[in-house]
């Protein structure tokens, strides 16, 4: 039942080229910014990636992303992340774009055995529709364009068929984590980790404080150690390591 990994390193050794990964996060908030550095270090390239954004102020998602590491992501914001952009629309990086609560719903589902659910959102789109551009060639035209959903009406409105995300590993980070994996995040980084969580096959925590079993009430528990396989706790400067995408401060009198 003891899941703690000694170290980044070990606990991500055996993501191969080509693999996919769900990745926990939203903007700079909850992101496996450890997990990710060591897969960086370790040279795997080729990832398909499910997350929200592909990272942000040269951190997270976008250190793989600028090393051309990742070769798909499956996600729902580009934001600000320039080099996102310029790989997307060069043809280098093949991108699904789909409304957020859809995609924390493909993950959710598919973390719970679910192949496929219906939703409104997107229908009269090219989400439903199809033909919304996957890749690019360089020269600016459609390679490979979005396939048609299914759709189908209930109560008079019409749905359109998603299918569950499954991944080979999913990648997190938690405020506290046991040794069984029970997990606890802090507000607003609890966002899309537990989802990303379920999805993956094999599941890999970092925590900022480890603790033992029965240290966490289990009505404080946010994601059950069932769901996931490998615990690494971070040293104190990677805990404190957190940064902060839009600086707003205001002068007090």
């Amino acid at each position: 039942m003891d899941k703690v990994i000694d170290g980044a390193a070990a606990a991500v050794a055996d993501v191969g080229h080509g693999a996919s990964l769900a990745v926990g996060g939203f903007g700079l908030a909850g992101v496996p910014t450890t997990l990710i550095d060591a897969l960086h270090r370790a040279g795997v390239g080729g990832l398909h990636v499910v997350s929200n954004n592909c990272g942000a102020l040269e951190s997270g998602l976008a250190v793989l992303l600028a090393a051309g590491r990742i070769a798909r992501v499956t996600g729902s914001y580009i934001g600000a992340n320039a080099e996102f952009a310029r790989q997307y629309l060069a043809g280098e990086l093949e991108v699904e774009l789909i409304p957020q609560g859809t995609l924390a719903e493909r993950l959710r589902s598919g973390g719970h055995g679910i192949p496929a659910f219906y939703t409104p959102a997107g229908v009269g789109t090219q989400v439903a529709e199809g033909g919304m551009p996957w890749r690019y060639h360089p020269d600016g035209t459609v390679a490979i364009a979005s396939p048609a959903k299914e759709t189908r009406e209930f109560d008079g409105v019409e749905h359109v068929l998603e299918h569950g995300i499954r991944t080979d590993f999913a990648l997190v980070r938690a405020a506290v984590g046991d040794r069984h994996g029970n997990l606890v995040f802090a507000k607003s980084a609890r966002n899309f980790n537990p989802l990303a969580a379920m999805a993956g096959r094999v599941t890999v925590a970092e925590v900022e404080r480890l603790v033992e079993p029965g240290e966490i009430d289990p009505d404080h528990v946010h994601l059950p150690g069932v769901f996931v396989q490998r615990v690494v706790e971070l040293a104190p400067a990677q805990a404190a390591d957190k940064k902060i995408e839009f600086r707003t401060t205001r002068q007090v009198d």
